[in-house]
């Protein structure tokens, strides 16, 4: 089962907005209080999401030592939810920017050159950490004019953002692409922005639903599916390509970046899968992946 033949409710506009609307009567304390109580309750009666929490713990075992039991699913649960609460934060600015720190700083440097330097920054990211955090740190810490983030969302997702961050009044320098809808014609107008000095973020580990096109990897000795289309389009851009993820630690959250040179999509690929194994094995409870993103042994 594939991640857009789930139904991914949490995410739902009417949900969001519900969060929003208690956010601003009550503070944020509420928010973690409703994510333990939604982590419980899908712990309860989502059984799928258990069975796809459980077979990731059986693939990292042997490297984290942590095993499948009720308690550890639980937590990675609950550890999903919690990015939830931190989005609304961050949407609503309540979320000290100062939290938000650099692995190692001779990336940042380099990161804010490429970024000012107007020649466009072509980021891969992961759907570990809070990928929400980036997106808002970058729109919060870069001082171009005319500076735009392009997102490569699915269509529901889109759909649901865009009504979302309209109800809530709140304007956001964000072009919002939908992976249905990738084309020719998007290739051009996504090289124009990046001439322009935008930002691109878009996927690596999940495939588009409409695309039939993937390249096979290996994570923790394990068949992986990424998306060839986010691998090629980066090759042919090209511009300055970073790995990136923004995992959580206590009250911070660190991110950690990985420069690429101009790669073949395939060879990208493939170190895009050994970064996913250095990121899961910091945070391993981050890792939100709840369908089969792991196939057979190899």
């Amino acid at each position: 089962m594939r991640w857009f033949q789930i139904k991914e409710q949490s995410a739902g506009e009417k949900r969001l907005l519900l969060s929003w609307y208690l956010y601003k009567m009550f503070g944020k304390n509420i928010l973690y209080f409703i994510a333990f109580l939604v982590a419980f309750f899908t712990f309860i009666f989502a059984k799928n999401v258990r069975i796809y929490s459980k077979k990731y713990f059986n693939v990292i075992k042997d490297k984290t030592c942590l095993k499948p039991t009720p308690l550890n699913i639980f937590k990675h649960i609950h550890s999903y939810a919690v990015t939830l609460v931190d989005k609304i934060l961050f949407y609503a600015n309540d979320f000290d920017v100062e939290n938000v720190l650099f692995e190692n700083q001779e990336d940042k440097i380099k990161l804010y050159e490429d970024i000012y330097k107007n020649n466009g920054v072509f980021l891969i990211f992961n759907h570990l950490g809070n990928i929400e955090i980036l997106k808002s740190f970058f729109l919060s810490s870069i001082t171009k004019p005319d500076f735009n983030i392009d997102v490569f969302l699915s269509y529901e997702q889109s759909k649901i953002f865009n009504a979302f961050i309209d109800k809530i009044k709140i304007k956001l320098p964000l072009i919002i692409f939908p992976v249905e809808e990738i084309g020719i014609d998007t290739g051009f107008m996504l090289k124009e922005n990046l001439n322009s000095g935008d930002v691109v973020f878009m996927a690596g580990d999940r495939l588009s639903i409409n695309s039939k096109k993937n390249i096979e990897v290996e994570v923790f000795s394990h068949k992986v599916l990424l998306p060839k289309g986010t691998f090629k389009m980066a090759e042919l851009m090209d511009v300055p390509t970073y790995f990136i993820t923004a995992l959580k630690f206590g009250k911070q959250y660190k991110i950690f970046l990985e420069r690429q040179e101009n790669l073949s999509s395939k060879t990208l690929a493939i170190k895009f899968s050994k970064y996913l194994e250095k990121m899961i094995l910091k945070k391993p409870y981050q890792f939100y992946h709840f369908y089969d993103f792991f196939e057979e042994e190899t």
